[in-house]
């Protein structure tokens, strides 16, 4: 749950005005549930390819989604998430997915540069878009072709880290058409807002208590990453490089030794965040402690 709240709040978080988000696929329904009680989101769509879904997760899992899917503000669209895409001329503020396993047949084809094109096309200025990247039942080189692939088509983006008893489990990668700058002491006075409570509350539950413990995660940038990914291989629709080499890594738990390579190269990135001098030395220790170093 702690990776799909990051997924939900950070696609909302980033952006300065988050009325329209679109969500790809249903799952749990927990990132769209972390997406739906930010108060300034006020359209939000579920491209859900399976009808049950929608169903099962309202009945067994609405104390985790926050009742996602009775959301008024909540529209299930059912259809393949990249079908939607392509097919509609609406513009979102955000764009997230939930969890999918690159591995499972399918699922490599929204991990390619030209479904991320699309994704960026339907983003409306100063949008924002955030996927999940698996480091467990992975490898480094699918890893690799994820991070590279997505970079390649938002170079100003970000890897964020989710860790599970200090190791690497799973990232977030987060993307804007253009330079991403987040002002960590605007997020702040955000999330102190009365309004806000629900989301505040919200990342409360997995840990993050302010905009600090929630950018803490940071784990790197094109900028720095360049030599770890020098060689990785560009996942395209016409080669679908990802499918086999994620598929040779499942059931392989190399997730710690991945993430601490990858972090080997991780530096602290002079524009990325904005704020005072105190909140960036402040920010810059909590990271350093993230990542052991």
């Amino acid at each position: 749950m702690r990776l799909q709240r990051m997924l939900g709040h950070l696609t909302t978080l980033v952006p300065e005005n988050p009325q329209r988000v679109l969500v790809i696929g249903g799952g749990a329904g927990v990132t769209a549930g972390a997406v739906s009680v930010d108060p300034l989101v006020k359209s939000e769509t579920i491209a859900e390819i399976e009808p049950l879904v929608p169903r099962v997760v309202s009945k067994y899992f609405s104390e985790y989604n926050f009742n996602v899917v009775a959301n008024p503000k909540v529209t299930v669209h059912l259809d393949d998430a990249r079908h939607y895409l392509l097919t509609t001329r609406e513009k979102f503020d955000a764009i997230t997915s939930d969890p999918l396993d690159p591995w499972v047949k399918g699922a490599a084809m929204l991990y390619t540069k030209e479904f991320f094109e699309t994704v960026k096309a339907h983003l409306n200025p100063g949008g924002a878009v955030t996927l999940f990247v698996q480091l467990y039942e992975s490898n480094t080189a699918a890893v690799k072709s994820e991070i590279a692939t997505f970079l390649e088509v938002f170079p100003g983006g970000v890897v964020w880290g989710n860790t599970n008893n200090g190791a690497g489990y799973d990232l977030v990668l987060l993307g804007q058409a253009g330079p991403t700058q987040i002002d960590v002491e605007a997020v702040q006075r955000h999330l102190s807002e009365p309004s806000m409570a629900p989301v505040a509350r919200s990342l409360g539950e997995i840990g993050m208590y302010s905009a600090i413990d929630l950018f803490s995660n940071y784990a790197g940038m094109k900028s720095d990453l360049a030599p770890w990914l020098a060689d990785a291989a560009i996942n395209r629709d016409r080669n679908l490089r990802l499918q086999y080499l994620a598929g040779m890594g499942f059931n392989l738990y190399q997730s710690e030794a991945i993430y601490a390579d990858m972090l080997q190269y991780s530096r602290w990135p002079n524009d990325l965040f904005i704020g005072s001098d105190a909140t960036k030395q402040q920010l810059r220790a909590a990271i350093q402690k993230m990542q052991g170093k």
